[in-house]
């Protein structure tokens, strides 16, 4: 099949793109208001974008369930700051629980039965049971086109600071993901977790064989 994405016109109950471009990691992102509430929101729009410097990418989409953009957006534009909490399947319903579209000002944290931790390097706190936590400095807030509910998209950039990493993660000097066990969303209510891991060596040109030397005469 084919559809035109400006028609949209697939003719599936649901938008297929989403459940094709898989499996998206979870931003799961913790911000504080100038009142000093905390917001706690995950992201499936979301991804590493550099690595020297590092720097992450999330996309709040959409407006709050009261209109207007989300606490997350309006927390990171005046703060200036975030953190990325890893998203794991041992952690998943508190996930699944932290997008629940609470009042203004709710505290996702308390909702979700999870636990605030002060940075390090920046004023947001980080899931206490998270594993893995990148404290982030805004970079720039780049709208896109499009609007949902009167909301424009927005792609949030973001500088990675520090980064805090569980010791029982790492093994003879790597992150092992099978204790890891990310989750990352997939199309329409699905997920995954990472369980399964495999090694490709990149290939490499092999050096060019030397000409033979010209006979001289």
């Amino acid at each position: 099949m084919f559809y035109d994405c400006a028609r949209n016109d697939h003719g599936l109950p649901f938008n297929p793109l989403k459940g094709l471009v898989v499996p998206r990691p979870i931003g799961w992102i913790s911000t504080v208001g100038l009142d000093g509430r905390f917001n706690l929101a995950p992201f499936s729009f979301f991804n590493l974008v550099s690595e020297r410097p590092p720097m992450v990418m999330f996309c709040p989409n959409g407006p709050h369930a009261e209109g207007g953009v989300k606490d997350t957006l309006r927390n990171v534009e005046v703060q200036g700051e975030f953190v990325v909490n890893l998203a794991t399947y041992e952690l998943r319903e508190a996930v699944n629980a932290s997008a629940a579209p609470l009042p203004r000002g709710a505290d996702e944290f308390r909702h979700a039965g999870l636990t605030p931790r002060p940075s390090r390097l920046v004023r947001p706190p980080a899931v206490r049971e998270s594993p893995v936590q990148l404290e982030c400095r805004l970079h720039q807030v780049v709208r896109l086109p499009g609007e949902v509910g009167g909301v424009a998209n927005h792609m949030v950039l973001g500088a990675v600071l520090g980064v805090a990493i569980g010791d029982e993660l790492i093994q003879d000097g790597r992150v092992r993901i099978d204790r890891l066990r990310p989750i990352s969303r997939l199309g329409y209510m699905d997920y995954a977790v990472t369980e399964t891991v495999f090694t490709m060596e990149r290939p490499t040109l092999a050096p060019l064989a030397r000409p033979e030397a010209v006979a001289q005469d």
